[in-house]
């Protein structure tokens, strides 16, 4: 027997015996279909963040949504959860004893500049959708990372340097494909089974497979844009200006002050290499003298190391950010702040201020509001409109000091708990341990809805990877 794609012999005779068998499932998909124990598993589930390591019973490359449909049905006949994955960005805890379905293959872009959408496939990233917008002046509210996949992103809320002015990327989500546990490919819209978009958007994977979207698209060509590196003697200055200048910012501007830890990697700037530094992240939708106003204040706030902002084209607003672009292991959590006290300061400063010898490579915290505390047109479940500020705290897991990272991390979020909501953004949350640490993500009464959704489209829980709502 062989595969459709990879005209290869298929492995549907090793391993477990199911009913129905193996090879009933690759006659009926057009894309890869792998035992658990193939040696091609490894490279085909490989994710971003290498703290976890998926071990599915079953592979689906999917290249379409009649194949996603054919896999979920059969891993629902032979009583296997069903996990899906697109480019490795999104899991908090590895896959194992499931159906995992691929969908990096379903990697379509079709831009309607006329309509300012965009509908993409399961499996495309952020580059695709920004450098297909951007000979028509449109750009796709993105967060930080362009490689990150725009399904995942947007599912889980989706929190970028235009989400001031445009929401979450969950808020520009116009319709949904998706499978779901009786094998149905659904098709989602505001008057098409509402609940169920309602739900999806800040729901994520938790009510099926999603195979395709169709996203608005905003008309944004170049910001200004880029980040500020602070000496760690500026530390103190430069935290307590930031907390009396960023709620002063219009809702065209975004921005973040992240206390990091550079690792003396000879790659490096010299100013960072092993050093302590204070970044400060802005970007500012709108004219360059206007922006270079805004951040004025900012600049006279400490010891500048660096500085790299400037107008910069969107296709280029990585550089904001700056995060890795290869593979690594890290731990990351993260909650929402209701207010940026005098006293909240202190208490972030001294947990993971210059002086304190910390394992994170990174404690950010974001400004919100603006368009991030309302509502869109068409209401949807994402968590979090409730912070003022965002706070994430991520370390790398060096070999021999995986436990002592987490407990780092922990300790810095418990320190900062008196200002804290006690809600979290879906996509930040990080690994957690229960239905129910996942369920304070949202609040309360959001999550009764989310809960009677899902009982209603997946009442097996066939849907229970990642951030599980569970039933």
């Amino acid at each position: 027997m062989t595969n459709a794609l990879t005209d290869v012999e298929s492995p549907a005779s090793a391993g477990k015996a199911y009913d129905p068998p193996l090879e009933d499932l690759v006659r009926r998909v057009a894309g890869l279909v792998l035992a658990g124990d193939d040696p091609r598993v490894a490279e085909e589930v490989a994710t971003f963040n290498l703290a976890f390591t998926h071990r599915p019973a079953v592979v689906v490359g999917a290249r379409c949504v009649e194949d996603v449909a054919a896999a979920v049905s059969w891993a629902v006949a032979n009583d296997l959860p069903v996990a899906a994955q697109a480019t490795g960005h999104g899991p908090v805890r590895a896959v194992e004893d499931a159906l995992l379905v691929t969908t990096s293959r379903m990697n379509s872009v079709v831009i309607d500049a006329d309509r300012r959408t965009a509908k993409v496939g399961a499996g495309v990233r952020w580059a695709d959708v920004i450098g297909a917008a951007a000979p028509y002046g449109l750009t796709g509210v993105s967060g930080s990372s362009s490689s990150v996949g725009v399904v995942g992103y947007s599912l889980g809320g989706g929190m970028g340097s235009l989400g001031r002015q445009y929401g979450f990327g969950a808020d520009q989500v116009l319709s949904v494909e998706l499978v779901t546990a009786d094998g149905r490919i659904r098709h989602l819209d505001a008057d098409s089974e509402p609940d169920l978009f309602w739900a999806v958007r800040g729901g994520k994977a938790n009510f099926g497979v999603i195979t395709a979207m169709e996203i608005g698209l905003v008309p944004v060509v170049t910001i200004y844009a880029g980040a500020v590196s602070f000496a760690a003697e500026s530390a103190h200055d430069v935290l307590h200006s930031f907390r009396t200048w960023a709620p002063t910012l219009p809702e065209r501007t975004s921005t973040s002050v992240a206390l990091m830890n550079f690792p003396p990697l000879e790659e490096l700037p010299a100013p960072l290499r092993g050093q302590y530094v204070v970044m400060l992240r802005f970007a500012h939708n709108g004219p360059e003298a206007e922006g270079a106003e805004l951040l004025a204040p900012m600049l006279e706030a400490g010891e500048v190391l660096m500085s790299g902002v400037g107008a910069l084209p969107y296709t280029q607003a990585d550089a904001i950010h700056q995060d890795p672009t290869d593979p690594l292991p890290v731990w990351e959590k993260g909650g929402l702040l209701r207010e940026l006290s005098v006293e909240a300061i202190e208490a972030l400063l001294a947990v993971a201020g210059p002086q304190v010898s910390t394992l994170l490579t990174m404690v950010e915290v974001r400004l919100m509001g603006g368009a991030l505390a309302r509502q869109p047109r068409v209401p949807n479940a994402v968590a979090g409109r409730e912070g003022a500020y965002t706070l994430l705290a991520l370390g790398a897991l060096l070999p021999g000091l995986e436990e002592r990272v987490a407990e780092v991390g922990e300790s810095i979020l418990d320190a900062m708990a008196p200002w804290t909501t006690g809600t979290s953004q879906l996509n930040w949350l990080g690994e957690t341990a229960t239905p129910a640490e996942v369920a304070r993500a949202w609040r309360p009464e959001v999550h009764r809805r989310l809960m009677t959704v899902k009982r209603a489209v997946d009442p097996d829980n066939v849907f229970r990877s990642g951030h599980a709502l569970g039933v």
